[in-house]
């Protein structure tokens, strides 16, 4: 398993919390994005460079993807992409996106685009809080904890 993050709107803080696990659980992350990154110097952090576009960082995303490894990401569609490919999403407020509620956020997403198209400010979201800082970090953790007790059954 490796993390992939679609890096171009993660939170600088979540990116910090990645950098911090993937050096203590010796994991791949990789940070995708349209624009150049500086990441820490380590041998389990990577940057990848995508040219400039919609959604070209998310299909290298999912191109590059194998089952079982773990998306950050806060857009929806990708998070349905990597659903039906076999792997899991975590948003950046620490959700997780399932097969039992992407059909849901996907419509309430294409809801949302109406209205905003048709001149109703729907405001953004909230502020990244520290509460959600937390329920990430704690959402990793699980995770992870539960990924190794697998492996570790199937060895």
């Amino acid at each position: 398993m490796q993390i992939w993050v679609d890096a171009d709107a993660c939170p600088a803080v979540i990116k910090e919390i990645l950098y911090r696990v993937a050096d203590r659980v010796q994991m791949q992350v990789t940070l995708v994005a349209n624009q150049l990154l500086r990441v820490p110097p380590s041998r389990f952090i990577r940057s990848v460079q995508v040219p400039s576009g919609a959604d070209v960082a998310d299909q290298e995303i999912v191109r590059l993807l194998a089952p079982g490894d773990l998306v950050i990401t806060g857009d929806i569609p990708l998070a349905s992409d990597v659903l039906k490919k076999g792997g899991s999403a975590l948003n950046p407020r620490g959700e997780f996106y399932t097969n039992d509620n992407i059909a849901q956020m996907l419509t309430m997403r294409a809801f949302m685009d109406e209205l905003r198209g048709s001149g109703v400010d729907t405001g953004g979201p909230a502020a990244f809080s520290q509460s959600d800082r937390q329920n990430f970090a704690n959402s990793l953790d699980r995770h992870l904890a539960k990924q190794k007790l697998t492996s570790s059954r199937a060895s």
